[in-house]
């Protein structure tokens, strides 16, 4: 996927975030949301390694290796934030803190499953923490894009990769469009500009239903 598509994905993304929430932002695509987010805008970011308050990328020269998020890329700190243990961020977690969670994903599915931590026979270090989050956030949003390496369907009828949790997942956003999970499965309700309905029904192995007021993707 270009640079250009996972810039829309991020910047769609910060969209979803609202003055005086509490929002994880799991590895990958969601770790650039930070650069898109207004200057009005007033969130807390919290990343799962132990951080309350993160900032921004900081400039190369500006890097701390001793301050990195979840992702083990250097962050900055906004003003009043907090450094804590792994037990305490993930009580956190548990305890129903966490308004938003903004995930990566390897699948979606149409009842709202997450599959995003394990390729089958690939060689992992282990599932991370986003089991607790995606079970513990109040809503979660999974940015990914529409298709894989491969060019096979990311959102499908049911996942065929292992599971990250079942039935969590609130809304997906690709550099294709922005679809809502619900009793009936995916609803579309933004595509991209430049790109069809027709488009996003041929790259989603699943059925889509078309939202009444289905809008251009703003980014």
């Amino acid at each position: 996927m270009s640079a250009q598509a996972r810039a829309r994905i991020a910047a769609r993304g910060a969209q979803e975030l609202r003055d005086g929430t509490y929002v994880n932002l799991g590895i990958g695509i969601p770790t650039s949301v930070p650069r898109y987010l207004s200057p009005s805008t007033r969130v807390i970011l919290h990343s799962e390694n132990g951080i309350l308050g993160v900032g921004p990328f900081p400039a190369v020269e500006d890097e701390d290796p001793d301050t990195v998020n979840a992702g083990k890329e250097p962050v900055t700190l906004v003003a009043g934030a907090s450094i804590f243990d792994s037990a305490l961020s993930f009580a956190m977690v548990r305890g129903g803190h966490l308004d938003l969670a903004l995930l990566g994903g390897m699948q979606v599915s149409a009842g709202g499953d997450l599959a995003n931590w394990m390729i089958a026979g690939k060689l992992i270090k282990g599932m991370g923490g986003a089991m607790d989050i995606a079970c513990g956030a109040k809503r979660v949003v999974v940015l990914m894009e529409h298709l894989a390496k491969d060019g096979s369907p990311k959102l499908v009828q049911a996942c065929s990769l292992p599971l990250t949790g079942r039935g969590v997942v609130n809304r997906v956003i690709t550099d294709l469009a922005v679809l809502d999970i619900t009793g009936s499965g995916f609803v579309l309700r933004e595509v991209a500009p430049g790109v069809t309905v027709d488009e996003v029904r041929q790259a989603t192995a699943a059925p889509i239903s078309i939202a009444a007021d289905i809008t251009e993707m703003a980014v």
